[in-house]
């Protein structure tokens, strides 16, 4: 610690020169702890001061015109930044926010009811993760959220499943039906008939003739090429069969050519699940140069914004994306280790050890066949190595029948603990339920069926982890960014180190807070004042 009775703050020539600054000299601090308390009082401005030679700080009185007894060399000043002020303002009011923070999906229902609605009070959207449930359990989330925010905010993820499109148009039924106003779009590689119908059945006119947008889509991508389509209207080819089908009316058609599929734009970076890995400081910089493009063209009345998510895990990593013009933040793997989650407890211990490094790429269940890849957690768990053999498997042989019987045996014996016939008879059933086209498909299709009996594994891994299955633990699939490892590293030391200490509305408040601390230390720089380490980093609490 620097020692209390020798200056903390150092500064050259005055940035600026001739300013002096009036108040009570026995606001001004010094010391450590008093520099870190002015700084840290957010919602007050902070003023930098020199005096009988020590540089100190404080949030008292104001600049002066004037020179009168009592006055001192005034070298920069810093407007107030509460935390609601971070990001586009236009996010929060267009969500009914406090912040310019999002909490997105983590499917299965890890983005759980419990936080959505924790969230959802203290002023933050989070997206339920709506992805791999049936039907009946995203209802039932549906209703629960919505009794407990009557108001909002909340969304609901949507996710694109080119295996079973009967999940996405299910799930768009569900929203329209209970009037659900938010969508988190994911996984999109193309736009589909579901998430045009979606947006277009929200489209009307106020009584001045303006365009009113119900239903909002927020669209994560980690691609221009997905990114382009979101940000322009809903092209008329797949408007004109839903005008056919009579789920839009021609009015909705006309007004959707004038309006771009998405509010928001969620640039994803390195993150769990599917991600690209690709980094947030080239990413996000040319997805934004691509909105401005694509806005000089259209003049939209409002522009889409473009956020941040992947990576946010730090106050440092969260300011750096508002810095670099994200219109908002999104977290992941941060909150799913908090307790709201629905990840089970033994999961959250893992990843409340997690290093930035102890991630790993995994064959996805969602598009297994296509060989699309998941970002998991590898500690603790067989999950990625198991799976990563599965669809090695899946591509050397044509069929179950195939694979030798030495590696069959061992497959039933290891990874599945049944036989694969009482496993063809459990998806059977599964699907009967959730997609009888799957089983139909794969009744003359081999290649199919040894498809569906891996994604049997692939599919519960995830489910055992929310669940906590026991016996199961080394097959849990945890999907996570290293994103957790760089909170881990921060919050260490901390209450928030212990994963029972972990509230994800806190957990937001802390990172939005050390943002607005951290922008006030490169305020201090940015004037010339140096600033021992100490007091330029922002721990939990």
């Amino acid at each position: 610690m620097p020692d209390f009775n020798t200056p903390v703050l150092s500064a050259g020539p005055a940035a600026m020169p001739g300013q002096i600054w009036t108040g009570p000299t026995d606001t001004i601090a010094f010391d450590a702890t008093g520099i870190r308390a002015r700084l840290a009082d957010l919602v007050r401005p902070c003023f930098i001061v020199r005096t009988g030679g020590q540089v100190g700080l404080t949030a008292a009185g104001q600049p002066a015109s004037t020179q009168v007894p009592g006055n001192v060399e005034l070298l920069g000043a810093l407007p107030p930044l509460p935390i609601e002020h971070l990001g586009d303002p236009a996010f929060r009011a267009a969500h009914g926010v406090r912040y310019a923070y999002a909490a997105g999906a983590m499917a299965n229902g890890i983005s759980s009811v419990e936080l959505v609605v924790a969230l959802g009070q203290a002023g933050v959207i989070t997206s339920f993760g709506a992805a791999g449930l049936v039907p009946a359990r995203v209802e039932d989330a549906i209703r629960r959220i919505q009794a407990a925010l009557p108001t909002g905010p909340y969304a609901f993820n949507l996710i694109h499943s080119p295996s079973e499109e009967a999940l996405e148009l299910r799930a768009v039924e569900l929203y329209l039906r209970y009037a659900v106003r938010t969508v988190e779009a994911s996984a999109y590689l193309r736009l589909t008939p579901h998430i045009v119908h979606y947006r277009a059945a929200g489209l009307g006119l106020d009584s001045s003739g303006a365009i009113t947008v119900d239903n909002r889509v927020i669209a994560k991508i980690s691609r221009r090429e997905v990114a382009e389509p979101f940000m322009r209207p809903a092209p008329d080819a797949l408007l004109a069969p839903l005008v056919e089908a009579g789920l839009i009316t021609p009015l909705q058609a006309r007004l959707a050519a004038q309006v771009p599929m998405a509010d928001d734009i969620t640039v994803e970076a390195d993150s769990g699940g599917h991600t690209d890995n690709r980094p947030l400081v080239c990413l996000l910089p040319s997805i934004i140069a691509l909105r401005d493009e694509i806005q000089a063209q259209h003049g939209y009345s409002q522009a889409v914004r473009v956020g941040a998510g992947g990576g946010i895990g730090t106050p440092a990593a969260a300011l750096a994306a508002y810095m670099m013009g994200a219109a908002y933040v999104v977290t992941g793997s941060v909150n799913q280790a908090c307790v709201e989650s629905g990840a089970s407890p033994h999961a959250r211990r893992l990843l409340a050890e997690a290093g930035m490094a102890d991630v790993i790429m995994a064959p996805a269940a969602d598009m297994f066949e296509l060989g699309v890849k998941v970002q998991l957690l590898k500690r603790g768990t067989f999950f990625p190595m198991r799976a990563q053999k599965l669809y090695d498997m899946y591509q050397k042989y044509a069929s179950l029948e195939e694979i030798p019987p030495a590696e069959r045996d061992q497959l039933e014996r290891q990874i599945f603990r049944k036989p694969i016939a009482a496993i063809w008879q459990e998806t059977e059933a599964f699907f009967a339920e959730r997609d009888p086209d799957q089983i139909r498909r794969a009744a003359d299709n081999p290649k199919r069926r040894m498809a569906l009996v891996f994604r049997w594994y692939l599919g519960l891994s995830s489910r055992w982890t929310t669940s906590g299955e026991p016996g199961r633990e080394m097959d849990y699939q945890i999907w996570c960014g290293p994103a957790m490892g760089a909170f881990n590293d921060w919050a260490r030391g901390s209450y928030l180190e212990a994963p029972e200490s972990r509230h994800a509305a806190d957990v937001a408040r802390q990172l939005l807070t050390g943002a607005a601390y951290l922008y006030r230390v490169q305020q201090l720089r940015i004037y010339g004042v140096g600033i021992p380490a100490e007091l330029a980093s922002y721990r939990p609490g």
